[in-house]
């Protein structure tokens, strides 16, 4: 299954060049299983124990030169016309194809904001520049940022069964784990739920198990990626909790939140429910504004002005950002114009992109509603890949 994924996204690659004036796209990896470049998974998905270069050409061309003990593991994802195997030096082969090719333009993986498209490594930067030393290809180079963005956040027919398969385990867990919840529980217990079925399910973490999931009881909890710790629920608390699984290579990210009905309670008090509409008023505004064309930062702008107008902080944090192989899958987010995000909040959204929608609330005394929805942009708004928890959970 990874090859024909490999052949999938190796199949979007052209037309993605074309409509950003690229004519080549080179990834230059060295020893992978030290130094990884994301980029390795959409053009190879396969480990490369020398210097190895992976070329694909606007009009469909695709080169990968080896180290020659690589060679049978890339000709057997029938992805390339063409694989050079090489034994003392890669400079040869990458010099002669990149000057048989003669592209105006190389997009080369480096960037200062998209972390997906930042795997070349300083030092085969130098590498390429004396392989080419000489030739006019060395000033030909750009940033591969808006080509991977593209490529990565277009998901294919295969990626999009794997998260919406992730989706689902990660659904099911929610709902076990809620099955268990009742008042004293702490917040290493109820984590322990989680990574039994975890286990159980032969599935991954979205992220670092040290704080997958995170659980937050109550008010007295730090929210952000924190490890769960001893403090436990309480009736007329909240509980909150943010999930994501790995399975076959693709991740889901989700936040669920339960309340524990007071003695006398049938339903949550007004501060709590004040603080759910809110957010989901936020949340509502952020996906009416998610389609094809809008900025990344316009989508976050509707819903952060929505949830202050309602009174509540200003989040801190992105409205969302884009889901796939990894939970922050990068390119466009969707956030503020804030220094630390760099320009991902001036990327567009495109068709095909998987994102969350995540927005939270304090609660004093009470503590944390937050939300977090992972959605697919069709080609007019999106659809919910996730169930959406309209309700708060209530644990009597």
């Amino acid at each position: 299954m990874e090859a024909a994924i490999v052949r999938e996204k190796l199949d979007q690659a052209p037309a993605i060049l074309a409509e950003h004036g690229i004519d080549v796209w080179l990834t230059l990896v060295r020893e992978t299983l030290l130094t990884r470049d994301p980029s390795l998974d959409l053009v190879a998905g396969t480990y490369c124990a020398w210097q190895s270069a992976f070329l694909v050409s606007r009009s469909g061309e695709r080169v990968a030169i080896v180290g020659r003990h690589d060679a049978t593991s890339v000709e057997d994802l029938d992805a390339y016309d063409e694989v050079v195997p090489y034994d003392e030096s890669i400079r040869p082969g990458l010099r002669g194809t990149i000057e048989r090719l003669a592209p105006e333009s190389i997009a080369l993986n480096y960037s200062t904001s998209d972390p997906a498209a930042d795997g070349l490594t300083h030092g085969l930067w130098l590498v390429l520049r004396e392989a080419l030393e000489g030739t006019p290809y060395v000033d030909r180079v750009a940033s591969s940022a808006p080509v991977v963005n593209s490529l990565r956040g277009r998901k294919s027919a295969s990626e999009l069964a794997r998260i919406r398969a992730a989706v689902d385990e990660t659904e099911a867990i929610l709902a076990l784990v809620g099955a268990e919840l009742r008042p004293g529980l702490e917040e290493t217990e109820i984590a322990a739920l989680f990574d039994a079925e975890v286990s159980r399910r032969g599935l991954g973490y979205a992220w670092e198990p040290s704080h997958c999931p995170a659980v937050n009881a109550g008010p007295d909890k730090d929210i952000g990626h924190s490890a769960p710790s001893e403090l436990t629920t309480q009736r007329g608390q909240l509980l909150h909790c943010d999930f994501g699984v790995e399975k076959d290579g693709y991740c889901s990210d989700l936040q669920r939140v339960w309340y524990l009905l007071d003695d006398g309670e049938s339903e949550p008090p007004l501060d709590i429910r004040t603080a759910w509409e809110a957010v989901w008023a936020a949340v509502d505004s952020g996906a009416a504004a998610l389609r094809p064309g809008a900025l990344g930062h316009e989508v976050d702008a509707a819903a952060r002005a929505r949830l202050v107008s309602a009174g509540f902080p200003e989040p801190k944090y992105a409205l969302g950002h884009q889901l796939g192989r990894s939970a922050h899958d990068g390119g466009t987010i969707l956030g503020p114009r804030w220094d630390r995000y760099g320009s991902s909040p001036l990327g567009t959204v495109e068709e095909g992109n998987v994102f969350t929608l995540e927005y939270g609330a304090p609660v004093p005394g009470r503590g944390y509603v937050g939300l977090e929805e992972d959605v697919l942009v069709t080609s007019d708004g999106i659809e919910w890949l996730s169930t959406p928890q309209r309700d708060l959970w209530l644990v009597g």
